[in-house]
C-alpha cells in the first residue's frame, strides 16, 4: 500500500512536501473563494502536487484529502510522458508541422528554419534557450497578425499583446485592454492558435462566457472553435513538455 506523508519542509516560507511511493513532491495550496471542495491534481509538468481548497476549511483537512488520494497521484507521476529536452536532433512542432533540430559550429547562432529544419548554431550547451527565444519570436510575429486580423472583424481597438508561458491558460485577456498568449501556442496547427487568439479578441468586448460572447466567437473565428479546443484537451499536455526542467520523479 502506498503512504502519503505530507511533511513541512523549513525553509523561509513553511513550505509543504507530500511522499508518494518513496519521493518528496512539493505540495502547493491555494485556497479561493470560489471553491466549493477541496480538490487535488498532479502537475506533471512542474512535478508537484496541488490542493486547491475553499477558504473556510482548514489545511488540515486538505491534507488529508491528499493523503487519500496517494495512490491515484504516485499513478499520475509514474504514468507521466518525460520533459522533451531541446537537443540536436529533437523533433518538435512549429505551427502544426513536423521539425527537427539541427545544430552545427557552422550554424549561425541566430535558428533559422529551413524546410523542415530549425538550425542553430553557437555553443551546443545553450539549443535549448536559443530555440525557445526564437520560438518566442516567431509567436510574437504570428500572433500579431492574428491579433489584427481578428480585431478588424469585431471591430474592436488592437489591445498591448504579451507573450507568456501559463500552465492554466493558454491565453488571457485583462480588463486594461491587453492580451496575453502562451509562446507554445505558435506549436499548434493555426486553426487551434486562431481559435484562443480570436477567443481573447472576443473578451475584449464581453469580458465573460455569456450567449453574446458566444455569437461574437462564431462570428469572428472561420474555424470549429470545439474541435480546437478538443485538440488542446488532447494535446496540450504535450506542448508543455516541450522544454520542461526535469525533474527527479
Amino acid at each position: 500500500m502506498n503512504r502519503s506523508s505530507p511533511r513541512s519542509v523549513s525553509t523561509d516560507q513553511d513550505e509543504l512536501e507530500i511522499e508518494l511511493a518513496g519521493r518528496f513532491y512539493p505540495l502547493r495550496i491555494r485556497k479561493l473563494r470560489q471553491s466549493r471542495s477541496i480538490a487535488v491534481s498532479a502537475d506533471i509538468v512542474k512535478g508537484e502536487v496541488r490542493l486547491t481548497m475553499p477558504r473556510y476549511a482548514s489545511t488540515a483537512q486538505a491534507l488529508r484529502f491528499a493523503q487519500s488520494k496517494s495512490n491515484w497521484l504516485a499513478g499520475r507521476f509514474a504514468d507521466a510522458p518525460p520533459p522533451v529536452p531541446i537537443i540536436n536532433g529533437t523533433e518538435l512542432a512549429f505551427t502544426g508541422e513536423s521539425h527537427f533540430v539541427r545544430w552545427s559550429s557552422n550554424f549561425s547562432r541566430k535558428p533559422l528554419k529551413i524546410d523542415d529544419e530549425i538550425r542553430v548554431g553557437g555553443p551546443e550547451e545553450r539549443i535549448e534557450g536559443r530555440v525557445i527565444d526564437w520560438m518566442k519570436d516567431q509567436a510574437r510575429s504570428i500572433y500579431a497578425d492574428d491579433l489584427s486580423y481578428y480585431c478588424d472583424k469585431a471591430a474592436t481597438e488592437l489591445p498591448a499583446l504579451s507573450i507568456g508561458d501559463a500552465r492554466r491558460r493558454w491565453g488571457s485577456c485583462s480588463g486594461r485592454k491587453a492580451i496575453r498568449l502562451s509562446w507554445r501556442l505558435v506549436m499548434a496547427p493555426p486553426m487551434v492558435r486562431r481559435s484562443v487568439v480570436a477567443h481573447e479578441v472576443a473578451h475584449l468586448r464581453h469580458m465573460n462566457h455569456s450567449p453574446a460572447f458566444y455569437t461574437l466567437l462564431d462570428t469572428i473565428f472561420e474555424g470549429e472553435r470545439r474541435a480546437a479546443d478538443r485538440w488542446l484537451k488532447q494535446h496540450g499536455s504535450a506542448l508543455h513538455l516541450i522544454g520542461a526542467p526535469t525533474h527527479n520523479i
